[in-house]
């Protein structure tokens, strides 16, 4: 599988971004797609994720209420709507994507074999 990441720029505090994460290869494996960011000096963290087959969706708690992440099947695309931005959400956007569960949860990066380049993501104060 194969995970090509865009949409990221520089936004204002408050302003809205769509990152998109197309997905290619054999895609009809892919379990969950995710979406993770890495600020400078920290680890990178969960964002949030969405099974493939069902759509249900997991928002980390930092982004409940201002970012959605979503699927377009046809396409075989995952998007994550970020709206109401804060500099402190400013990171490299990383789409990852798992094709078997390992029983790990899908809020760790250990359970995605597959990872995007990394989109980056700047908000100004």
């Amino acid at each position: 599988v194969q995970l090509q990441a865009s949409g990221g720029g520089l936004v204002q505090a408050g302003g809205s971004l769509r990152l998109s994460c197309a997905a290619s290869g054999r895609t009809f494996s892919t379990y969950v797609m995710g979406w993770f960011r890495q600020a400078p000096g920290k680890e990178r963290e969960f964002v949030a994720r969405i099974r493939w087959s069902s759509g249900t969706t997991y928002h980390a708690d930092s982004v409940k209420g201002r970012f959605t992440i979503s699927r377009d099947n046809a396409k075989n695309t995952v998007h994550l709507q970020m709206n109401s931005l804060k500099p402190e959400d400013t990171a490299v956007y990383y789409c990852a994507a798992g094709d078997r569960d390992y029983g790990l949860g899908w809020t760790t990066t250990m359970s995605y074999n597959y990872w995007g380049q990394g989109t980056q993501v700047t908000v100004s104060s």
